[in-house]
């Protein structure tokens, strides 16, 4: 038995107890019919399961090669709706089970077409729509799909090909039947030589396995990111697979398995989870309805024990939203006035945020829509992260793009964050391309201004606020007032100009009293935001008080008028107005303190 290269894993055991509880099966026979086939060794017998984003299990002989056989039958009828449209296809070949086997001469009565890609007939009458002028140009068209699903450079087993075209009596048959309909447009015996060296393509059942993972991958090989097929087709191909893919047991197989699957009489069966997994099995001998024996019987125990029926009620989605707050929970590190924190404070639960996870398609997007619209008529803004949104889908995509209009028309605003490889997606279905923020921080800051701009007056840029406004001389009466209107330094920035560096010495405190600033600090690729800064609101506290250098860089993001409290003056209070000391530093750690408080919300909430 071949030994397969693979790191322990409670995976790989289990794969091993089940090879080692099918190896002593004895039913079936292998085939005989093409005399090459017959050389097969009837106790070869590997199992492999490769998952959609690439990871590999394998025991027994999973890199044993055969030939691929009817399994390729699939995947051509991929490749000849993505050269031919569907509608082109559907006029030549049908997608109802037959219920016959494999080789059955099963044409529908007045077109003649196949009753389906999977049988026979259907197979030669899509090799019949691949590109080509030769049976050699198909044929090399479909070793190039066939590699690219596989993620490696297959080839064709000359010997089983001459064996099958020497005995392919039956399929010749078949061939001139379908030319006397005109599905074939031509002569067939290029087609039916394009068949013969289609099913005699050589694979394992590792490349098997991957061929169905890149199914499962929505057309993309998960290992080497080479798209095999076209997304729009792989519902297709999937689709005839679970009708059709397993002949006449067909019915019993999705049934008992829930699973899309083909079979070949080389020994192989490919089943595929869509959007999960994929599960090869290899082992020649053949049930009376040309399937493996052995895959049937592993597939059946791999779907039970693993619980991957698709029609398995019990495995319930889990929710799309991860995690949901409000403006109460989390805020934008901007720095606002008294007047405007209060406020903020007050109508918190307007403003709402919601980290999405998962794949968005229409199950998981109606309940993110869903719960929007109940929070629609008490809520202003709505923001959400799709850092860890795993796809998004063309049906999903235009329900959001929706959605962002319906809440628009209603007032409402509804913005994403950290949605780069979704933007195109979502503004190809209409969703506002000036409604996306780097991150949370940026949103939440541009949700608050929305509130604040609908309930409090919003001041202009040039208008200065008065320091009885001021959060660092809150309490303080006129005549503290004016004596410190004497004491503080009036110092004016222009956009982009430097407040302060970091490393530089903490021997003033700030008070912007108009515009707005920006703190940052260097990072490899470029700066990053910490906080941000509005009129009325003090800065550069922590390292005035503890005489720290500046960890920070503070920056006008426009004109900007600041009155600064330098160290000596204040020490200066001490003698003349200790009053004065005392309530600016009650309300430097009322301002600490409430910025701390902030963070535990936030803390809180992230758990």
């Amino acid at each position: 038995m071949q030994q397969t290269a693979m790191p322990p894993s409670p995976i790989h055991d289990y794969l091993a107890a089940l090879h080692a509880r099918h190896a002593d099966l004895s039913e079936g026979k292998v085939a005989d019919y093409i005399p090459e086939l017959a050389r097969a060794d009837p106790q070869w017998f590997g199992i492999c399961i490769a998952t959609h984003d690439g990871q590999v299990y394998e025991v027994g002989d999973s890199r044993q090669a055969f030939t691929i056989q009817s399994i390729s039958k699939a995947l051509t009828y991929g490749l000849a709706l993505e050269q031919n449209g569907e509608a082109a296809v559907l006029e030549k070949i049908g997608v109802e089970p037959s219920g016959d086997a494999f080789n059955a001469i099963s044409l529908e009565p007045l077109t003649g077409k196949p009753m389906n890609p999977m049988i026979n007939a259907g197979a030669i009458a899509a090799c019949g729509l691949i590109a080509g002028d030769s049976a050699e140009q198909r044929t090399a068209s479909i070793l190039d799909m066939l590699s690219r699903y596989a993620g490696r450079d297959l080839d064709i087993d000359e010997r089983v090909y001459h064996s099958e075209s020497a005995t392919g009596h039956r399929n010749r048959a078949i061939g001139w039947m379908l030319r006397n309909f005109s599905v074939l447009g031509s002569e067939p015996t290029a087609t039916l030589e394009t068949y013969f060296q289609q099913c005699a393509i050589r694979v394992t059942c590792r490349d098997l396995a991957l061929m169905g993972a890149t199914l499962a991958n929505g057309g993309v090989n998960p290992q080497t990111g080479v798209r095999a097929l076209a997304q729009d087709y792989v519902r297709h191909v999937l689709s005839v697979m679970a009708t059709c893919g397993m002949y006449d047991a067909s019915g019993d197989w999705l049934y008992q398995t829930g699973l899309p699957a083909k079979s070949g009489v080389g020994g192989g069966v490919l089943a595929v989870q869509p959007g999960r997994l994929a599960i090869a099995v290899f082992s020649p001998p053949l049930d009376a309805q040309g399937n493996s024996a052995r895959g049937v019987a592993v597939c059946r125990a791999l779907a039970a024990d693993l619980g991957l029926h698709l029609f398995d009620g019990s495995q319930r989605s889990m929710s799309p939203v991860r995690w949901s707050t409000t403006r109460r929970g989390v805020a934008s590190r901007r720095r606002r006035s008294a007047v405007a924190a209060e406020h903020l404070k007050s109508v918190g639960d307007r403003l709402r945020l919601y980290h999405l996870h998962g794949a968005l398609v229409f199950g998981s997007v109606e309940e993110v829509i869903r719960r929007l619209m109940a929070r629609a008529e008490a809520s202003e803004v709505f923001i959400l992260n799709l850092k860890l949104v795993q796809g998004v889908n063309r049906p999903a995509a235009l329900l959001l793009a929706q959605t962002q209009r319906a809440l628009q028309e209603r007032g409402k605003r509804l913005v994403f964050t950290e949605a780069s490889p979704w933007w195109q997606s979502l503004t190809d279905a209409g969703a506002d391309t000036q409604a996306f923020f780097a991150d949370d921080d940026f949103a939440l800051e541009y949700g608050e201004d929305l509130l604040l701009a609908q309930r409090l007056p919003h001041p202009s840029a040039e208008s200065r606020m008065a320091l009885a406004d001021c959060a660092l001389f809150k309490g303080l009466g006129a005549d503290e007032l004016a004596l410190l209107e004497r004491v503080l330094v009036t110092r004016s920035y222009h956009k982009g100009q430097s407040i302060i560096t970091v490393g530089q010495a903490s021997d003033e405190l700030f008070v912007i009293t108009c515009g707005e600033a920006m703190v940052s600090i260097p990072t490899q690729d470029g700066i990053a935001r910490l906080d941000a800064f509005s009129a009325g609101t003090t800065f550069g506290e922590v390292a005035f008080m503890d005489h720290s250098p500046r960890s920070a860089n503070v920056t006008a993001l426009a004109s900007v008028e600041c009155r600064l409290l330098t160290r000596s003056a204040f020490m200066q209070l001490e003698a003349d107005a200790p009053a004065i000391k005392i309530r600016l530093m009650e309300n430097i750690a009322l301002g600490l303190t409430g910025t701390v408080r902030q963070l535990s919300r936030e803390l809180a909430a992230l758990k």
